[in-house]
């Protein structure tokens, strides 16, 4: 779906969350095949368990690009992804685990070399089945300014 929103049209608390996916060991095993991280604690079964957490653990990269991609539910042709900050894995996934996003737009500010765009901060909070906290994330948007088009 392709909706267009400017700058001017994102409000600051607007808030959307996102459907459940659960982690498989296919996704696991499939992201460790396209990263190289074929590290035991995602791998190695009985390896895990003989570790604190006691089972595989779900990549962090993985976790990312699931939850960030279960939040691209809208193409933006005004607004482009310019990157993430603060990206930190809260608590382990593991096989059978479901995760949902959350998305809270939580600043807008001005571009500093660029007055027809403006930033969009966007504060990513990625939950489990429990509603506890996996990952967090600030999302950056560039987005175009309605008024400089026109």
């Amino acid at each position: 779906m392709i909706v267009e929103d400017y700058f001017e049209d994102y409000e600051i608390g607007f808030t959307r969350t996102t459907f459940g996916r659960t982690i498989s060991e296919a996704d696991i095993l499939a992201h460790a095949g396209h990263t190289g991280d074929f590290f035991p604690h995602h791998m190695d079964k009985e390896w895990c368990a003989t570790q604190p957490f006691k089972r595989r653990i779900a990549h962090g990269t993985l976790v990312f690009s699931v939850g960030i991609g279960l939040t691209a539910s809208t193409i933006n042709p005004h607004a482009m992804s310019y990157g993430y900050d603060k990206l930190r894995f809260v608590r382990p996934v593991h096989i059978g685990d479901t995760i949902k996003a959350k998305a809270t737009i939580t600043q807008k500010r001005d571009h500093p070399k660029k007055p027809d765009y403006g930033y969009v901060h966007e504060a990513i909070e990625i939950t489990n089945q429990n509603d506890e906290t996996v990952l967090v994330c600030d999302h950056l948007y560039l987005v175009n300014r309605k008024e400089a088009l026109g």
